[in-house]
This record gives C-alpha cells, sequence and structure tokens, in this order.
C-alpha cells in the first residue's frame, strides 16, 4: 500500500533522527541494535495514520509513534529472554548477541524512553496519552503472564485465549490508533471506536502471527519457523486442533507437549504440522483470522471520516490478514 510505504518513510526518519548511542555504550548499544533489525512498523504506523484520518499531519503524532515503537521492542527484548529465543528478525536475539543482564537492563531503558518521548506534548495531552499508555503497558504485562501460564496448563480454553492474546497483541494495536486520534483531539466515542477497530484486527494479526510460526517461510518470517511448538505454546491452532482432532490426534498432540526438550525437535514439529492440517485446525484457524478482520471493518465503516479513509482502513486490514511475514 503506497500510503503504508509514505508512513513508513516519514517515521524512519524520525526514528533515525532521534535515536543514537550515548554512553555507556553497552547499554545503548543494544537498543540501537533492536530499533535498527526494522520489522513491519506496523505499530508506529498506525499511530500516523490514526492522526492522519482524522486530518491532522501525521508529523504531530511521531513522538508518540516513536513511543509505541521503542515500548513494543523493550517488550520483544524481555520476551526473547523468557522464551529463550535466538532468533528475532532472522538476526541474534538482544541476550543472544549480548548477554542475559544486558538485555534486561537495555529493555528497561526503553521502557523509560518510551514515556519520555510524550514529554513534547502540552499538558492535556500528555496526560490522556500517558493514561492510555500505561493502562496499555500493564495489560501488555498480564497478556505475557497469561501466556507463560498457559504453556503449563493442559486446559487452556478458547475463550482464554482470546483474552490473552487481547492483552499480549492488540491492545498495543488499538492503543497505537487511539493516540493517533487522541492527538487529533477527537472525541471519546470516536476514540473507541478506532480503539475497537486497532484490537480487532490486532487479534486478527496474532492469530495469523500463531499460523505463520507454524507455516511460514524462516526467510521472510524472521523468527523461528516452529518456535511456538517447541515452546509448547498454546496458540489457537492447538486449541482448534484439541476441539476438531480425533482422538487418537488429539492424544499425540498432548503427547508431543508434554515434553519441552524433545530431542527430535524437527520430528515434534513436523508431526505437529501434520496434526493442525489433518484436523481441520489450519482451515479454521484461516477463517478465524478472516472473521477478526471483518469485524474491524464492520467498526471502520462507524467511523465519521471520508470514504476513502474508509478505504484505507480496510486495505490496511487486507494487507495484514494476507501477509506473510
Amino acid at each position: 500500500m503506497e500510503q503504508l510505504v509514505k508512513y513508513n518513510q516519514l517515521f524512519t526518519e524520525y526514528l533515525e533522527q532521534n535515536t543514537g548511542i550515548p554512553e555507556p555504550k553497552n547499554l545503548y548499544e543494544p537498543i540501537q541494535y533492536i530499533l535498527n533489525l526494522g520489522g513491519k512498523r506496523i505499530r508506529p504506523i498506525l499511530t500516523l495514520m490514526g492522526a492522519d484520518i482524522f486530518g491532522l499531519s501525521p508529523e504531530e503524532a511521531l513522538p508518540a509513534a516513536l513511543a509505541i515503537e521503542v515500548f513494543h521492542n523493550f517488550s520483544l527484548v524481555h520476551d526473547d529472554i523468557m522464551d529463550a529465543a535466538p532468533l528475532r528478525r532472522g538476526k541474534d536475539t538482544v541476550h543472544t548477541k549480548w548477554n542475559l543482564n544486558t538485555g534486561i537492563l537495555s529493555g528497561d531503558a526503553m521502557l523509560i524512553q518510551a514515556y519520555q518521548c510524550f514529554e513534547v506534548y502540552d499538558h492535556k495531552l500528555f496526560h490522556q496519552l500517558v493514561t492510555l499508555f500505561s493502562q496499555t503497558a500493564l495489560e501488555v504485562c498480564e497478556g505475557q503472564q497469561y501466556d507463560i501460564d498457559f504453556e503449563t496448563r493442559d486446559n487452556v480454553t478458547e475463550e482464554e485465549y482470546i483474552k490473552m492474546i487481547t492483552y499480549k497483541t492488540s491492545v498495543l494495536v488499538g492503543c497505537a490508533f487511539q493516540m493517533g486520534a487522541i492527538i487529533a483531539n477527537q472525541d471519546t466515542k470516536t476514540q473507541k471506536l478506532i480503539y475497537n477497530y486497532g484490537t480487532l484486527l490486532g487479534l486478527a494479526f496474532q492469530i495469523q502471527d500463531d499460523y505463520l510460526d507454524a507455516f511460514g517461510n524462516p526467510e521472510t518470517f524472521g523468527k523461528q519457523v516452529g518456535g511456538d511448538i517447541i515452546e509448547n505454546k498454546k496458540t489457537y491452532l492447538y486449541l482448534k486442533a484439541t476441539e476438531l482432532g480425533n482422538h487418537t490426534q488429539v492424544e499425540q498432540l498432548q503427547e508431543l507437549f508434554l515434553n519441552k526438550n524433545n530431542v527430535n525437535l524437527k520430528g515434534k514439529i513436523s508431526t505437529t504440522k501434520q496434526i493442525f492440517n489433518e484436523s481441520g485446525a489450519t482451515e479454521a484457524t484461516l477463517k478465524t483470522i478472516k472473521d477478526y478482520t471483518n469485524k474491524a471493518f464492520e467498526v471502520a465503516k462507524q467511523l465519521s471520516i471520508s470514504e476513502d479513509n474508509k478505504k484505507l482502513l480496510i486495505n490496511f486490514g487486507t494487507y495484514l490478514m494476507n501477509r506473510r511475514v
């Protein structure tokens, strides 16, 4: 999408102008490293889009966009530590390239830097932005804890899973959009609508991420394919397989997920993916991604914005639903 490319270029230039490696270098170099790995930059782009569709220059939203990108990457640094993940965006994770302590401390500094980004706004905007941001940040932590808890449970429900990814992933997407609306001085009703649009897209995005973790191309996906399977994560694919699979398939799947230290990891990944496909879990997962995306579109239609901007939101959702990275 041409407009997304423009937002991305605008944000990337701002990021380059507002990040560096001061002393001590061992604290700030890992921050520069993770931010320069790139990624999709979806969340900061959404903040710029959120301002733009409501008639404000996206440049006005750049500091808030930077805050959400720094926070997101902070969460990735710490998530990678908790997951013992070797790769992030196809490169060494921070704790792998440096060490565990550096990953923790540099991540902590990133959280503080994220809040500093809001200091350019006047008191009213600052209060609104930080209130939303703090609530969202806490929910992201809650979602991460649910995710960790689910690894050792064998009775996770679909409802619990949706709650977990709502907190861990989709609230940050909603927050990104709403921050743009806040900076554009939109009323509470409008802010709520664009937030809801974002959270619904965030759900579709995370379930798509679950799908790509199992079936994506490692060269384009940027993370270790099969990582969720190795970590015994109760993803949407897993939950659907236990719901739709026959007794033999469910029993085999549960046995595979009992042992994180399975020596034949390639075999575990291959067999699990086969169960996902044969049980109908893969097809059901792709349908759910489409359903949440369509729900987001219905919310977008309620916004008092131009038809061109509604089309922009719908095209963006379609882009996310069809992504392979």
